[in-house]
């Protein structure tokens, strides 16, 4: 039994390898990709806060460089990043 549990483990390993290399996403691989369940990814699209394509006017169909963009919105900065930048503005923007 333990190598039947290996052969499935390397072809689940394989599989999400394969789907790497996928440009177009669907809502199940997005949802995955996206370490999200499929239920908020329906919400995350009925809301408008995801982008998705419906080709058919049925299915939803997802780029996976625009979810890596949305996933990497809103950058948290760190405190060193903030420091560098308040220092930027005071010193260009001297007054007196």
């Amino acid at each position: 039994m333990d190598t039947l549990q290996s052969i499935e483990q390397r072809l689940a390993n394989i599989e999400s390898l394969l789907s790497g290399v996928k440009t177009v996403l669907t809502l199940t691989e997005a949802a995955e990709y996206c370490r999200l369940s499929q239920s908020y990814m329906y919400k995350l699209t009925s809301a408008g806060l995801i982008p998705h394509y419906k080709p058919a006017g049925k299915m939803l169909y997802f780029k996976r460089e625009e979810l890596d963009a949305w996933m990497l919105r809103n950058e948290v900065k760190t405190s060193s990043s903030i420091d560098a930048q308040a220092t930027n503005y005071v010193v260009t923007n001297k007054r007196g």
